[in-house]
């Protein structure tokens, strides 16, 4: 609202105490102008300070790469190269889909996290670029010095704490274009599996599977179990993120069908307060679960328990996210945010070309 010309411009030359009739005092109909604008001020002020402002939305994706490779540093050498089709496809998808935060499965992991770097160098040239990246020491082809399969030797891929041929096969990484918050992260790839609670390790006879050294060696986490917290502008997101072992390729035991179970279980407990702390601010889990709550040979009330728990919500409800030659479609890869968000969109994209990964790359869209 303007000032009315010439109307009240010669009240700062009046002389005389201020009092209710005083032609200095400001006019009704500016004081209410007055005060409307510093009003808006302040509120606006608040909303930016306190969050209120809608904030920009947050696109959340994982995608299983299925980039392992047979043996160390085999990857980051084809990374480099430039021209494997597994590769380019892994690159196009990502790029086409443009998440702000991606957890990645399927990756092989080194010490100087060389072929991760790699792999988001390729991802920054193609219109992606991604600052912030982690990946911690998995339990992938880490050799447990025990008979983990009790076949009556050591060493073999099987006897790792998680299946691999080398230290780090297939492993996970994280890339963000927000900051990590790695001094806040919760590891929990060293429980071991007989000390989650309700534990399903396999016992034959009332003797756990493979003796007692395998029972107190053996771990939950076939790769890891990682829950780090990310900056955003507008305050903290935790990710909470796993990559399960498949149900499968064990004997009558269910060894590896019980482990399934539980590596999805552990996050039950874990949201319970009952293992580590759980978050006390917006969250999202999200990764691989290799367990399908309607199909397959898994032991499905795992997952079905965290599709249905009051803390989660389920953007893509029944919907396929791998296609396997043996099996057909399943929905095995899962983006679970906590209540607190409010969902936008979400969707798949599937990689192409005949040397694509089985899995889609699944994203969603949040704000708060």
């Amino acid at each position: 609202m303007g000032i009315p010309s010439g109307q009240y411009d010669h009240a700062g030359h009046r002389h005389g105490a201020r009092g209710r009739d005083d032609p200095r005092q400001t006019p009704p109909r500016l004081r209410r102008s007055a005060y409307a604008g510093r009003l808006i001020r302040l509120l606006l002020a608040f909303f930016l300070l306190t969050g209120f402002a809608q904030a920009e939305p947050l696109r959340i994706a994982t995608f299983n790469t299925e980039l392992s490779r047979k043996g160390p540093g085999i990857l980051l050498r084809d990374i480099l190269r430039g021209d494997d089709p597994s590769i380019a496809s892994v690159v196009q998808t990502i790029a086409a889909a443009n998440p702000d935060i991606i957890a990645l499965q399927g990756i092989d992991y080194d010490l100087e996290r060389s072929a991760l770097n790699a792999l988001a160098d390729a991802l920054t040239a193609a219109g992606a670029p991604y600052p912030h990246r982690f990946a911690a020491p998995p339990n992938a082809g880490r050799q447990s010095g025990a008979d983990l399969d009790a076949d009556g030797k050591r060493g073999s891929p099987r006897d790792a704490q998680g299946y691999g041929r080398f230290f780090g096969q297939g492993a996970m990484a994280i890339l963000s274009r927000h900051p990590l918050q790695t001094e806040d992260l919760q590891d929990f790839s060293t429980l071991l599996w007989r000390d989650l609670p309700g534990t399903l390790y396999p016992m034959i006879d009332g003797t756990p599977f493979g003796g007692a050294e395998a029972h107190a060696t053996q771990r939950l986490s076939s790769n890891s179990h990682w829950s780090l917290p990310v900056q955003l502008p507008d305050g903290p997101v935790t990710l909470l993120t796993y990559h399960a072992t498949p149900p499968v390729f064990d004997g009558p035991e269910d060894r590896n069908g019980r482990r399934n179970h539980d590596e999805t279980a552990f996050w039950s407990h874990h949201l319970a307060g009952n293992i580590g702390t759980p978050p006390t601010h917006p969250f999202i889990l999200l990764g691989d679960a290799n367990l399908d709550p309607k199909r397959g040979d898994g032991r499905s009330d795992a997952i079905t328990a965290l599709l249905s728990h009051p803390t989660l919500q389920d953007p893509l409800p029944d919907q396929p996210t791998v296609n396997w030659l043996q099996t057909g479609p399943m929905r095995v890869d899962y983006i679970l945010p906590s209540r607190d968000w409010q969902v936008l969109d979400a969707g798949l994209i599937w990689p192409e070309g005949k040397d694509a990964s089985r899995h889609a790359l699944i994203w969603v869209d949040l704000t708060r």
